[in-house]
């Protein structure tokens, strides 16, 4: 059975990593920042998941990844998407429901997909996605190539049966997947310790013989080093990992829960916002001299324009026509 173990490590960064890192942060920060507020004034309607406070995972796992690696999420899934490398302009659209979003207009926060970057989407079931990841592996290795999927979950996926299928056929097969679980420690409402007999989750990859590792996920270069080495063993043949990122959303599930206040005390959350992600690489940046302030100010001011860009967009593309609702729908 293969190695099983937690680790924390404190990997260097130089200074174009380092911007890169940061810029993607801010901007997944600022997008999300934004939406609420278009969601408030009515711009944005359905459900709208946050990412906030999530962002080193995503970040540092995609900065691992090449063009031609695939990533799939769950509904919570702008901070991936936007890491990938989709447009901030096509993502604002489809969460407007427009016609240029990518999705058209059809599939809103829960459901963007981006071909152009094999970002296999983001799935309203929970758990369901799981599957498609090892289903994607499975075609990576049948062709034989080098790739390596990405498929990232919530800790409310775990107790799904679609949890422990895929990971034994990934494990069967020495599928090219990397499972990386987003801890947030409470799935939409319930804390973990009220729905996981087995509360350390990357443990569950003994059960499968496969190599699994916790990882503070506020702490971007440490989730770009761990994922880094299952990404390697993916392209090395050598099957798929579990991790489990330790993070906290500072928001609630979703903007219908703005707050949290039920399952979470305001004393918790602002505790966990002393490890805000965004603050603690910034922070990081400036103490080991690789950024200055007026470079970081450079990136926020970028960003914003970006995001404010991206709104525009949004907001000028058409709805979609009438006709658009029956095409694209699988039929056997």
């Amino acid at each position: 059975m293969a190695q099983t173990k937690a680790v924390t490590v404190t990997p260097k960064v130089d200074a174009d990593l380092a911007r890169r890192l940061l810029a993607k942060m801010v901007l997944i920060r600022r997008f999300e920042e934004k939406a609420a507020e278009m969601y408030a004034l009515g711009k944005i309607g359905g459900f709208l998941h946050l990412y906030i406070g999530q962002e080193a995972i995503a970040v540092g796992a995609t900065s691992v990844l090449r063009p031609d690696d695939y990533a799939i999420s769950a509904y919570r899934e702008h901070g991936h998407c936007l890491a990938k490398g989709s447009d901030p302009r096509r993502m604002m659209a489809e969460l407007f429901g427009r016609r240029d979003g990518l999705s058209k207009g059809k599939g809103g926060s829960m459901h963007l997909f981006d071909k152009s970057k094999n970002f296999l989407g983001g799935h309203a079931i929970v758990g369901a996605h799981l599957p498609i990841a090892a289903g994607a592996a499975f075609a990576i290795k049948y062709q034989g190539a080098d790739q390596a999927v990405i498929c990232y979950f919530g800790d409310g996926a775990v107790p799904q049966g679609e949890f422990h299928e895929s990971m034994n056929l990934a494990a069967l097969w020495k599928l090219p997947v990397v499972y990386l679980c987003e801890n947030n420690r409470y799935a939409m409402g319930t804390a973990i310790h009220r729905a996981l007999a087995q509360t350390e989750i990357w443990r569950y990859a003994e059960t499968y013989g496969v190599p699994g590792e916790a990882v503070d996920g506020m702490d971007v270069l440490a989730v770009r080093e761990v994922v880094g080495r299952a990404v390697e063993r993916c392209r090395r043949g050598q099957g798929p990992s579990l991790i489990e990122a330790r993070t906290y959303r500072f928001r609630g599930h979703s903007m219908r829960d703005p707050s949290a206040a039920v399952y979470r005390t305001k004393e918790e959350v602002e505790r966990e916002k002393e490890r805000d992600p965004v603050k603690l690489f910034r922070d990081r940046c400036f103490k080991e001299g690789v950024l200055t302030e007026a470079e970081v100010k450079t990136i926020e001011k970028e960003i914003n324009d970006l995001v404010d860009e991206a709104v525009a967009f949004a907001d000028a593309s058409p709805e979609p026509p009438v006709e658009w609702l029956t095409t694209d729908i699988f039929k056997e």
